[in-house]
Order: C-alpha cells, then structure tokens, then sequence
C-alpha cells in the first residue's frame, strides 16, 4: 500500500511536532511547514494526498493562502484547516478548504476524518475526470499503430 503523503503547515513548532507524530503512527508519510512561504514553496516542489493547514500563522490571511496555492496545484490534493478559534459564521468553504479541524483534538477522531475526507476527495477527482468517447476508427488506430 502506498502511504499517503500530508504537508502539516502550522507555526506552533509543539502542535507541529506532535500531529507529525499521530499521523505518522497511523501510515501517513508526513511533511511539515511552520509558515505560509515555506508551504507554498513545498507544495510547488511537491506532490500530496493532502495539505493540512493553520489558518492564523505570520498573517490573519497565512491560512488562506496555503489553501490557495494548494488548490492551483495541478494534483489536485485534500485541503483541510486547522484552528484553536473557529469564527462563527465562517464559511472555510469559500477559502477553498474540504474540511475544518478544530484543535485540540482526539487524535483518533483526527485520522477518522482524514480518512474520510481522502476519500471523499478521491471520488471526487474520479468523478470530474474527462470521459474520452471511444470510437471502431481510434481504437484500430492505436492498434494497427501498436503492430
């Protein structure tokens, strides 16, 4: 089974740290970021099941930002905020994020959402992907071009 690949971004190096270490105990091949910059530069470099963000880091707007920059990256990875202060009223679904986590929290209810969440995503992805209509001309075209 491949491991699925997590960027945790978040500016308290102890919440950092210890949902590292949950989430890898659970399977998850984990990555970190203690700022929006270095976020945004990791998500460019690389590829990720899924970016796990603060939302209040160097800015009020630091979260949103991750979110951003992981919802333009072209694989299309979950994208779930993490808070100690959820605003009421908020809609993080208008910053782009599929999830909101509220922090503290039980670390297995925090792998049971991000399981689900994942697949969500997946079928999400599978479901938005192009259907190419198949006709007789292109497929004795790919295999008269395959002899």
């Amino acid at each position: 089974m491949i491991k699925r690949r997590i960027l945790l971004v978040d500016d308290e190096l102890a919440v950092l740290l210890t949902l590292k270490a949950v989430l890898e105990l659970n399977g998850f091949d984990v990555e970190t970021a203690a700022s929006a910059k270095e976020a945004k530069l990791k998500i460019r470099a690389n590829a990720y099941h899924m970016i796990i963000t603060d939302m209040r880091m160097e800015s009020e707007t630091a979260g949103t930002e991750v979110v951003r920059a992981a919802k333009n990256a072209t694989y299309q990875p979950a994208v779930a905020m993490l808070t100690a202060f959820p605003l009421p009223g908020s809609d993080w679904s208008e910053d782009g994020a599929d999830e909101m986590l509220v922090k503290p929290m039980n670390t297995s209810e925090l792998v049971r959402q991000l399981e689900a969440l994942l697949i969500s995503h997946e079928d999400k992805k599978q479901r938005q992907k192009p259907v190419v209509p198949v006709n007789e001309q292109s497929v004795s075209k790919a295999v008269a071009h395959s002899s």
